[in-house]
């Protein structure tokens, strides 16, 4: 479907703002005889877990303490051990079971992210359609980030048709003309040709524009207080060091094969134990659960879990289109809120992550000059 459609291409304002659905995992607990648990588990478990202290936890969790202290009796019978331990003087906190719970949580949310936004981009779209007519309507390849996923948030005079996808698929999508931008991320410092070559095979001088968007910081996530003492790179070579790689073709494991490659160690299908993660807070929450020793990814994952972070490379992440789409209303919207202080602020508050040059637009000839400041 095209960008401009029907009312778009006059930049005609709909009757009515539509409402904003969010779509999120919920987990079902029921034994043999068919009893069943309360799902505000999780949030118990979780204020448990930052508060320190029982009352505070029921008060954020938004019940009496009675009935969160009756909760934990009904689950300690259930699972047949506590989930909280409560001291005298010491307050509240979570048992082996309930940290573990709480960290299961963590990675299923992490992981099922992409999709589930995915889905709920697509049901936005068909709900906005219904309730506040058709609205300028701009569709986005790029790959699953912190700062990308805050875009659908601040999105409130056009549609924004948010899909996941690494950033060769995406770039792909544009040639194809099955999206109007999309995403893809080079290195701030020059580690090979390899991945600057990525846009200029796709992108045309005169056909396309590039929008910067934000800069980041990637690195090694660690276990907090880094007990292995792994210092670089070459510290995931030693021998019992779990290592948790993202997919093939993804931006991040690009970036760091390269950055293996500068070093001259191996790659990091060799280094990896098996299996794979899709987004950088799944990384980190294979990491802080104690499944694996190392991951890479970005700061503000490693931040969100707790966990100890080396930096390794600054990326830049950027939106490329072909240049008519910048006259359409959609994409002056997205501009507008790409300048606009309240969407800065709230990437800047993301550790690891600058906004200085967000909405420069750039043509593909002039990329590499234009990284360089």
């Amino acid at each position: 479907m095209p960008i401009s459609e029907s009312d778009a291409a006059s930049g005609a304002e709909p009757a009515r703002t539509a409402h904003k659905i969010r779509i999120v995992p919920t987990w079902s607990f029921r034994d043999e005889c068919g009893r069943e648990l309360d799902p505000q588990l999780f949030l118990l478990l979780r204020h448990i877990d930052s508060e320190g202290k029982l009352t505070h936890a029921a008060r954020a969790t938004g019940i009496s303490y009675r009935h969160a202290w009756n909760q934990l009796n009904k689950w300690a019978e259930f699972f047949g051990t506590p989930l909280v331990e409560l001291a005298k003087g010491r307050g509240a906190r979570l048992t082996p079971l309930g940290a573990k719970l709480l960290w299961a949580e963590k990675r299923v949310i992490a992981r099922l992210e992409p999709q589930l936004d995915n889905i709920t981009s697509e049901l936005n779209l068909e709900l906005s359609r219904l309730l506040a007519g058709t609205r300028p309507r701009l569709r986005l390849h790029a790959s699953h980030g912190y700062a990308v996923e805050l875009l659908p948030r601040f999105a409130s005079t056009f549609e924004l048709d948010l899909q996941y996808q690494n950033a060769v698929d995406a770039l792909a999508s544009l040639a194809r003309e099955q999206c109007d931008l999309a995403g893809f991320h080079l290195p701030a410092q020059s580690t090979g040709p390899s991945l600057r070559t990525l846009p200029t095979d796709l992108l045309k001088p005169r056909a396309h524009r590039i929008i910067r968007f934000i800069t980041r910081q990637q690195g090694l996530m660690l276990a907090a207080g880094n007990p292995l003492s792994i210092q670089g790179l070459a510290d995931l070579c030693r021998d019992g060091i779990r290592f948790i790689n993202r997919e093939k073709d993804s931006g991040t494991r690009l970036l760091l094969d390269e950055l293996l490659r500068h070093a001259g160690l191996p790659g990091s299908e060799s280094l990896a134990m098996p299996g794979v993660e899709y987004t950088h807070s799944a990384i980190a929450a294979h990491v802080a659960a104690g499944m694996a020793d190392a991951g890479f990814g970005v700061q503000a994952a490693a931040s969100q879990f707790g966990l100890d972070f080396i930096p390794l490379a600054r990326e830049h992440y950027l939106l490329a289109c072909h240049q008519r789409t910048l006259q359409h209303p959609a994409c002056q919207a997205l501009l507008e809120m790409l300048h606009g202080e309240a969407f800065r602020a709230a990437v800047a508050a993301l550790p690891g992550y600058d906004v200085r040059h967000c909405g420069d637009i750039i043509a593909p000839d002039a990329l590499v000059d234009a990284l360089a400041d």
